[in-house]
């Protein structure tokens, strides 16, 4: 009763009071929650989680990411749904990525690449600490292939053609600034020529333009490889340290003398903050998976070099990337030439 008390203690008493059974409550409803929290990530993924490739269907990153999921989700007992966001050199879905909720339900692909459009200002983040990162899984084989039908027999054709013609001699690329157009520029540097790029959303289309004589040469993982055994297309060079097993007939720039070497691997994140129960469940799944007889089996076939690194050494490999790639955007004048295209 607060009959005869001031009033000052009496209002005094009641927020005392309400306070108190404020703070039963929350202690109640932390207790009620806390065991529900803790089974929801235990249980975790309980419903099917989205896979973004930044890459159009078709496409060899587009089949070794899904062949990865297609494993992971037998490892998770969950589906993984995986979805293409192609554009603007991959970075359109990895933007998508960026910005999804990090509950382990949307995950993706992240080209190397961030770690260069990051610093032209085409992707608003830092890849070294805004992007939560799973698994290394594969790098490519890039090579410069031409129609069967064109006068280009040798690289050396190609050269001598672009130092007669600067501009004229035409290559088909998956984007401005991605590894096939910038190991184009690296490589024209070091010849000391100047090449008219074709800029398209992704390989595929590049080579569906270069099958119809519509661009001279192409630039591009190994996309072109079925069209070579067919003998649609002649491949003049590949780009990686040593020949491909695949291809062992034909050289690479390396050893004709030009210091490029590009292989730009593979990679799966996911936003930054997810929960370390939940990272450490898709670490472990997407190590087994890059494991796997299947996974392999699609590597060697589009001839993607199995480089796995976990989640921790892929993050120290994306910040050395970034620093090389400070230099690499200086000694190319990639910033002019992203301005004038």
């Amino acid at each position: 009763m607060t009959h005869g008390l001031p009033a000052s203690l009496s209002r005094r008493r009641l927020l005392l009071g309400s306070a108190a059974a404020t703070a039963v409550a929350a202690t109640g409803t932390a207790a009620l929650l806390g065991p529900r929290i803790a089974r929801a990530a235990s249980e975790y993924p309980d419903r099917p989680i989205k896979f973004i490739c930044p890459w159009p269907v078709g496409g060899t990153a587009d089949q070794s990411m899904r062949t990865l999921c297609q494993v992971a989700s037998g490892l998770l007992k969950q589906s993984i749904v995986v979805e293409n966001r192609a554009g603007a050199s991959g970075m359109i879905g990895t933007k998508a990525l960026a910005s999804a909720a990090p509950d382990g339900y949307t995950i993706g692909q992240i080209p190397i690449s961030v770690t260069r459009f990051s610093q032209l200002g085409m992707l608003q983040l830092d890849p070294r600490t805004d992007l939560t990162y799973l698994a290394r899984t594969s790098g490519q084989t890039f090579g410069i292939a031409v129609p069967a039908n064109s006068r280009y027999r040798t690289l050396a054709d190609v050269i001598a053609e672009a130092k007669a013609n600067p501009g004229r001699v035409t290559y088909a690329h998956a984007g401005i600034g991605g590894a096939t157009h910038v190991g184009m520029e690296q490589f024209a540097l070091a010849v000391g020529v100047r090449f008219n790029a074709v800029a398209y959303k992704g390989g595929s289309q590049a080579l569906q333009d270069v099958l119809a004589n519509q661009v001279e040469l192409l630039a591009d993982s190994s996309s072109w490889a079925p069209h070579v055994e067919a003998g649609k297309l002649r491949l003049l060079a590949t780009w990686g340290e040593q020949r491909t097993p695949r291809f062992k007939d034909t050289p690479t720039l390396k050893e004709l003398g030009f210091n490029v070497v590009v292989e730009a691997p593979n990679g799966i994140g996911a936003p930054k903050g997810l929960p370390p129960d939940v990272e450490k469940k898709l670490r472990d799944a997407f190590r087994a998976a890059v494991a796997s007889a299947e996974f392999k089996a699609v590597a060697s076939r589009i001839d993607a070099p199995v480089m796995y690194l976990d989640g921790p050494e892929y993050k120290k490999y994306v910040a050395a990337v970034y620093d090389q790639e400070t230099q690499l955007i200086q000694r190319l004048k990639l910033k002019d030439m992203l301005a004038q295209s």
